[in-house]
């Protein structure tokens, strides 16, 4: 199952359950994101043809992550552009994440491992805002 998490008509988020499954390829991300996040299901023997990535200049205004959830249970809480707390989801063992726009944050649930893919140079703390996060008895999921 895909699900996009949206607000004021933009994506924050596009989550691949673990439960997802096609055949062949299938990109979830338009060709205008810093990212791309896709799945492949191929049969034994299918092969993809060497090959090396050329350089291209790219120019990355805002830094989209993507979350692989190895164990545990995490919440994670959605904001919009404007810091406004829309919704919160939770992700799962398997679980997979692209961060696309506005604010997150995240709650452990249970002993978790998270694997973070995002685009570099890091940036260091010049990469984000802090801000304060919505209270417990307000959370919606």
């Amino acid at each position: 199952m895909i699900e996009t998490i949206q607000a004021d008509n933009k994506v924050l988020a596009i989550i691949i359950r673990h439960t997802y499954q096609e055949d062949g390829i299938q990109f979830f991300t338009p060709p205008s994101y810093s990212q791309q996040l896709g799945y492949m299901s191929r049969k034994s023997g299918y092969c993809i043809p060497p090959h090396v990535h050329n350089k291209v200049e790219r120019k990355v205004d805002y830094t989209q992550e993507v979350l692989f959830i190895k164990s545990g249970k995490v919440r994670a809480d959605f904001y919009d552009t404007e810091k406004n707390y829309v919704k919160s989801t939770e992700l799962n063992r398997g679980d997979v994440i692209l961060l696309a726009d506005g604010g997150h944050g995240f709650k452990m649930l249970e002993d978790s491992e998270m694997i973070e893919v995002k685009q570099g140079p890091h940036a260091g703390e010049e990469d984000k805002t802090r801000f304060v996060a919505e209270i417990e008895d307000n959370i919606i999921t």
